[in-house]
């Protein structure tokens, strides 16, 4: 199998992230990152200290700074001016400041070229996020939709974050994931929602490992 294009979607916490780069490196393909991508311009836009709710401001930072984003060891990195920042988009300011850029239907209509010449330049890829299946990728040799009870969700966004159950920071995290799914379903422009041809997985009672499994499988035997 040459080219191959597989499309991970669904909801924040679902897993789609790790899933989508462990099964990259099972398959020996190049995993897309594409939330990397909108934190990346976020903080490009944080920055030079531009309104992140003015979308005119927002795209000025396409002719301002030149982004480039790389397919290295199994992840995805990221340069803003050939300067690596990849572990800067992780801040949780720049992540909770996403959400006004991936809302800004100018900023998404130019990343979708951006994630369609990085599987231009890596035919083999894996690639995750919520538009990919519908929007980005409608020709996807695969499409997935992972899917996990919105407790669950909490309890790994939870252990990731080193913040404990039954506590009142784990409730924000679950009413913040709740806020999110309603968010990305209602958006107007590439709303969240399960390609048609797309196989749904529910992950909740499933380990990082077996889903993985399960989608690697899947696309062996085809």
């Amino acid at each position: 199998m040459s080219g191959l294009i597989v499309t991970i979607d669904g909801p924040a916490g679902s897993g789609k992230s790790s899933v989508a780069r462990l099964l990259a490196g099972k398959l020996e393909a190049a995993f897309l990152d594409t939330g990397a991508m909108y934190r990346t311009v976020t903080l490009a836009a944080m920055n030079r200290g531009l309104d992140l709710t003015n979308e005119d401001r927002i795209m000025s930072v396409f002719d301002s700074d030149n982004f480039d984003f790389k397919a290295e060891n199994n992840r995805m990195t990221v340069y803003i001016n050939e300067k690596d920042f990849t572990e800067q988009i992780r801040d949780p300011q720049v992540t909770a400041n996403a959400r006004h850029i991936a809302s800004a239907p100018g900023v998404r209509e130019k990343l979708v070229w951006m994630q369609r010449d990085f599987a231009a330049e890596n035919p083999r890829m894996i690639t995750e996020g919520r538009d990919q299946g519908t929007v980005v990728f409608p020709d996807a040799d695969f499409k997935f939709f992972l899917t996990a009870a919105l407790g669950e969700r909490a309890k790994r966004r939870a252990k990731e974050m080193g913040v404990e159950p039954e506590t009142e920071e784990f409730e924000k995290i679950k009413n913040d994931l709740k806020q999110r799914d309603s968010s990305d379903e209602s958006r107007r422009v590439a709303p969240l929602r399960k390609a048609e041809d797309a196989l749904e997985i529910d992950t909740t009672e499933m380990s990082l490992d077996e889903v993985v499994d399960r989608l690697a499988g899947i696309i062996r035997k085809s």
